[in-house]
């Protein structure tokens, strides 16, 4: 994309050359914080720069998102439905524009970029719907003349903690649903797309003032890890939803959990395909290179593990291989490319550390990886989608790679291939392809995927806004967008009404004076 495109994107999107990153919603804030640099992955070149929150305008976002939620909180679930309703309608507006500023500043492909943004459509969608379902429960009591229930109310300030790999969709999966409930949001967005944040909160800022609603119900800190620490430390933030690494999380959820505030985490995975000898080849191969090429490997729920019958092994290793070899590698922006570039140099540090470590190990390449060089691939940051063959226990297979690194590996019977599978310490997403029912409920049963998401016949990657999204173990326990993850953004409460004459006591206990 020519630079003038770029800058007739940005302009579209009210995004400058130079940008506030710090804003109470329709009003952006002075402050002192570095100045983060935005490059594109695709080109190298410098987009734009945003201004970091200094530790006076967090303060002081906290205050206002605070005063906001005691007037926003009163507002009827319908109507802060509406609301969403209505960002959802912008989006449809910005799609395109938004998708291509996803995919430029983040790297991933324009139709992945689209495709966030649709995301984003969907959850709105999904949190209009809600806003008139949040439903409590009413049960019977044992003492007579007395009703029962419980209900749900807003929590406060959520503070949400997003990841480059997904610039918009995941703020939005946290947002849109803690918005319906009552809740106002302090957003976090990673420093490496600064700009996506931009554009979604002047697209926020345009619906909210249509509708009047209060300052600092979406309100924006862009920084480092040191404003992510003010959030998880500030004891006026009760929830912190955090995306990223395994590593990130830990510090997150510990420094969440000493103030005991509500932490909610969606980190690392390492997700595998089990390829049944009864599998549909043709669809199988086809949901395994999506997903360990799409997003360039960068996505959390990427294919990362083939878990391969003996009896097909042979010629699903010579399908990937032939399929990889169709891979086109380039810029983003253009339809014909299936892969973009990794995020940053650091990024293809960890995939060329990864190859030398598998190398090391005994793996054996059936793709050969490595940094792609010459016209097109001036941003240092296009890499080969690699294919090895290895051993689930070396360390490197055991580790999330951000990178577009698939591993094959063996198995003899069902059980020993869902031991593989779950013989890793992350718990996303997981797959199975296969045409015999029996495995498939086997899988499917308690003593098969150990993961939050697990599929037949669809690979680890593409999850819909309908069902909730998270995974267990070191993928960290949370669940966001859909089904009945609303409850994580409100506090819960057991109601007891005595309508009677008398004063009955729980248990039959007898206490007269």
């Amino acid at each position: 994309m020519k630079n003038k495109d770029i800058l007739k994107i940005l302009k579209t999107l009210g995004v400058k050359s130079s940008n506030p990153g710090v804003s109470t919603g329709s009003k952006w804030i002075k402050s002192k914080g570095p100045v983060l640099k935005s490059y594109s992955p695709a080109d190298g070149e410098l987009i734009g720069t945003v201004q970091s929150a200094d530790e006076a305008s967090f303060h002081h976002i906290v205050e206002v998102s605070a005063s906001a939620f005691k007037t926003w909180r009163k507002w009827p679930a319908p109507k802060r439905g509406e609301v969403v309703r209505q960002i959802g309608e912008a989006l449809r507006q910005y799609k395109e524009p938004l998708g291509k500023l996803v995919s430029y500043e983040m790297g991933k492909s324009y139709q992945e970029g689209l495709g966030e943004v649709q995301e984003m459509i969907d959850i709105c969608d999904f949190a209009v719907g809600l806003s008139r379902q949040l439903y409590g429960l009413a049960m019977h009591s044992e003492r007579t003349d007395h009703r029962m229930y419980e209900q749900y109310h807003p929590l406060g300030i959520v503070g949400i903690i997003s990841s480059f790999n997904f610039p918009v969709a995941v703020w939005s999966w946290n947002s849109m649903i803690a918005w319906i409930c009552g809740d106002t949001c302090i957003w976090k967005p990673s420093e490496k797309t600064p700009l996506c944040s931009i554009a979604c909160q002047q697209i926020i800022a345009r619906v909210f003032k249509d509708n009047q609603v209060p300052e600092g119900v979406s309100c924006l800190v862009n920084g480092d890890s040191t404003v992510g620490k003010w959030i998880a430390t500030s004891e006026s933030i009760p929830l912190v939803s955090a995306t990223g690494s395994t590593r990130m999380g830990r510090a997150v959820g510990q420094m969440v959990m000493q103030r005991f505030g509500r932490p909610l985490l969606e980190l690392g995975g390492n997700n595998a395909i089990i390829i049944s000898n009864k599998a549909n080849l043709d669809m199988a191969i086809r949901g395994a290179v999506f997903g360990a090429v799409g997003t360039a490997g960068q996505r959390c729920t990427t294919t990362r593990r083939l878990i391969i019958h003996e009896k097909v092994y042979n010629e699903v290793k010579s399908r990937l291989k032939k399929a990889y070899e169709q891979l086109s590698i380039g810029n983003p922006l253009d339809p014909k490319n299936h892969v973009g570039p990794l995020i940053d140099q650091q990024a293809v540090s960890n995939y060329l550390n990864a190859l030398k470590a598998i190398e090391k190990e005994g793996g054996k390449f059936l793709v050969e990886g490595g940094v792609l060089k010459g016209k097109g691939f001036e941003s240092g940051c296009y890499v080969k989608p690699a294919i090895a063959e290895v051993k689930n226990s070396y360390a490197i297979v055991q580790q999330e790679t951000f990178a577009p690194i698939l591993y094959l590996i063996k198995y003899k019977t069902l059980e020993e291939a869902i031991d593989l599978q779950n013989g890793v310490k992350q718990g996303l997403s997981s797959a199975i392809m296969t045409t015999d029912m029996r495995e498939m409920e086997q899988f499917l049963s308690h003593a098969g995927s150990d993961c939050g998401i697990a599929n037949v016949n669809i690979g680890t990657s593409g999850a819909e806004i309908g069902g909730a999204f998270g995974g267990e173990k070191e993928t960290g326990g949370g669940r966001e967008s859909g089904s009945d993850a609303w409850k994580v953004y409100m506090r819960r409460q057991t109601n007891t009404i005595n309508y009677g004459n008398s004063l009955p006591l729980a248990q039959g206990i007898k206490f007269d004076v």
